[in-house]
């Protein structure tokens, strides 16, 4: 589905959304952002998503039946909750970055913004070229099934260790190849010293979570594929959970050591997604049970943390 008119409203959403946020939250300065901000904006993207899918069902229920348009607003939800779990890994990431940065909350924001807006033009142009060698090449999709079943084992058993930034071989490049100062300039990405341009920290950050982004992608995209190979459904489902991404960040970043076990279930998610499309064409597994799994797993892992976390913080010294 999708008619030309369909994309251009979609595109006209997410702009006027992007410049409300670029121009308008936080008078578009410099600001640290407040757990009630996020927690508010938070609900924006979600009621904003919901709204969406609301006026496909209603369009294909008047247009193409009842049946279709169930279909389509299911595959919307669940390719959209799979986006939203998957895309926890990211926080978690974006916390280890500006952790080791030193990067003061205010000034996160900045990095965070053109953080997403560089994820949308990555993972549309990943959605489309997705779309035409799954059109092209069925078997496609068991590449993908394959990749994320061992994308989900590796997350697994490397759930529980520590990234070494210090170590990271992007990182130490960038450094002999860029001039950079030692502090921060506020937003600033770049600046002047004595005629000769040097790079920030800051930017460095920014270049560390637009590849971030962009590995969560090698594995969301597909696994969205698992449900639905409608290119309409799979981008706006997914464009719509990461432009609410920004604002889960702040809503969790005071949070997320509580979650201590939600990358297992993450890993879970995606064995499932990648079992799922190697049995394509033995096992038809529904799309509300898909849901269901996994909407289950996620609430278990989380529910789980924090009883861990809670027992943890009760145990003797």
């Amino acid at each position: 589905m999708g008619t030309w008119w369909m994309w251009t409203g979609f595109a006209g959403i997410v702009i006027a959304l992007l410049l409300i946020d670029l121009l308008f939250v936080g008078g578009g300065k410099q600001h640290k952002v407040s757990l009630k901000e996020a927690a508010i904006w938070s609900l924006i993207w979600v009621a904003v998503a919901l709204a969406f899918n609301a006026a496909i069902w209603w369009y294909l229920d008047a247009n193409a039946g009842r049946e279709l348009a169930n279909q389509k607003a299911l595959e919307f939800f669940t390719g959209y909750l799979i986006e939203k779990a998957l895309a926890v890994d990211n926080v978690f990431v974006w916390l280890m970055l500006f952790g080791y940065f030193a990067i003061p909350a205010e000034l996160q924001r900045r990095v965070l913004l053109y953080g997403v807006l560089g994820a949308i033009v990555m993972r549309t142009g990943m959605v489309f070229a997705g779309s035409w060698l799954i059109t092209q090449f069925h078997w496609v999709l068991y590449l993908f099934g394959a990749f994320l079943l061992l994308t989900g084992a590796k997350m697994l058993w490397a759930a529980d260790k520590e990234p070494d930034l210090a170590n990271n071989p992007l990182l130490r490049w960038l450094r002999r190849h860029m001039k950079v100062t030692e502090e921060l300039h506020e937003e600033r990405f770049f600046v002047i010293k004595q005629g000769v341009r040097y790079a920030t920290p800051l930017l460095l950050v920014l270049i560390l979570v637009e590849i971030s982004d962009l590995i969560f992608a090698v594995d969301s995209i597909p696994a969205i594929f698992a449900v639905t190979t409608d290119p309409f459904i799979v981008l706006t489902s997914n464009i719509f959970a990461i432009m609410g991404l920004r604002a889960m960040y702040f809503l969790l970043a005071d949070f997320a050591d509580r979650f201590v076990l939600l990358k297992y279930g993450l890993a879970l998610i995606l064995l499932f997604i990648g079992a799922k499309m190697l049995l394509l064409d033995v096992i038809k597994i529904p799309i509300l049970l898909s849901l269901g799994i996994v909407a289950l797993i996620l609430i278990t892992s989380m529910v789980l943390s924090l009883v861990y976390s809670r027992r943890q913080q009760r145990a003797p010294r």
